[in-house]
């Protein structure tokens, strides 16, 4: 963040059970298995009603807001002082205050434990891959990184018929993890001294 501030809660990846709800929140109930997600949505700005964003006039991704949007108060403390919030979510803790328009409730048959990157790590890269690179079937598709997000991208590219996937990687233990998400090609760009584009 530009002006980062501290101490804070920091942590964006997780799953949880609902403990509590606020004054006005229909959407959830105590009880129900839930994924945060730092990119929230309102559901009644123009870019929660496009199909083509999801960058929410309200709830959109700040690191440096460390409060709840309502009130501008932060809801930890410790020794009477605050401890502000991380982009919203704050789930490097037991406990945490979410806004409703930042969760997601997932089936409580959903092993918390697994689905937790879908919070993050999936839905980043699937999501930039179906939503916003849209690549055409038969197209080739480079993947710069191949740890969460990048695996996750690659699936995109494969559900959507790419015919060449290129893994870009510094780490090569990471290739044959790879594979298994359809990719086709590996480059390690240590291997090279010159530009191999």
């Amino acid at each position: 963040g530009q002006t980062p501030v501290f101490p804070r809660i920091l942590g964006h990846e997780a799953g949880g059970i609902v403990e509590s709800v606020g004054e006005g929140v229909t959407e959830l109930t105590p009880g129900d298995h839930v994924l945060p997600v730092f990119t929230g949505e309102c559901k009644e700005c123009a870019h929660c009603k496009s199909e083509e964003s999801n960058m929410c006039d309200l709830l959109r991704i700040n690191v440096d807001r460390g409060v709840m949007i309502g009130d501008g108060q932060s809801r930890f403390t410790i020794n009477g002082k605050p401890i502000f919030h991380f982009v919203g979510t704050s789930t490097f803790s037991e406990y945490t205050v979410i806004h409703v328009g930042c969760l997601a409730k997932i089936n409580p048959e959903a092993p918390l434990d697994k689905v937790c990157i879908l919070s993050c790590g999936i839905s980043t890269g699937l999501g930039a891959t179906l939503n916003v690179a849209k690549p055409k079937k038969g197209q080739t598709v480079a993947i710069f990184g191949l740890g969460a997000v990048g695996l996750a991208a690659m699936e995109g590219a494969r559900l959507s018929g790419a015919s060449r996937i290129i893994g870009v990687d510094l780490n090569p233990a990471k290739f044959e993890q790879a594979k298994k998400f359809g990719c086709t090609d590996f480059v390690n760009p240590k291997d090279h001294s010159k530009p191999v584009h």
